[in-house]
């Protein structure tokens, strides 16, 4: 399975969310230096995430983003849709390959998202 370098940054940073209160709003800058990634390459992310309904932004001083719902209703499969495109997770399982139970203990959250 080949995951680009905005799904797993999407995905590193999804996590770090998680693992932090979920009344605070990190700064954009404080998420990049903590998990170094570039403030720019970060924004166009947060920006998908964002869209998407899967953080809260606010803007000016005391604003970042945060998660906006409990880190375990957030599934590896629906963050990867996001950043792969919305047929990442179907054309992968209908693709007969022996790699494909490996992917499902891997990756579970695409047993319940494909199709």
């Amino acid at each position: 399975m080949i995951v680009s370098t905005k799904g797993r940054y999407a995905l590193r940073v999804m996590v770090n969310f998680a693992q932090r209160s979920a009344d605070e709003y990190i700064p954009l800058k404080e998420i990049a230096e903590s998990e170094g990634i570039s403030q720019k390459y970060l924004e166009s992310i947060m920006t998908v995430l964002s869209k998407a309904g899967f953080v809260d932004a606010v803007h000016g001083k005391g604003g970042g983003y945060r998660l906006n719902r409990k880190p375990e209703e957030y599934t590896v499969g629906s963050i990867l849709k996001l950043t792969e495109g919305p047929c990442y997770g179907v054309l992968h399982l209908s693709r007969p390959c022996g790699l494909l139970s490996l992917h499902l203990l891997q990756y579970p959250a695409y047993v319940g998202e494909a199709g």
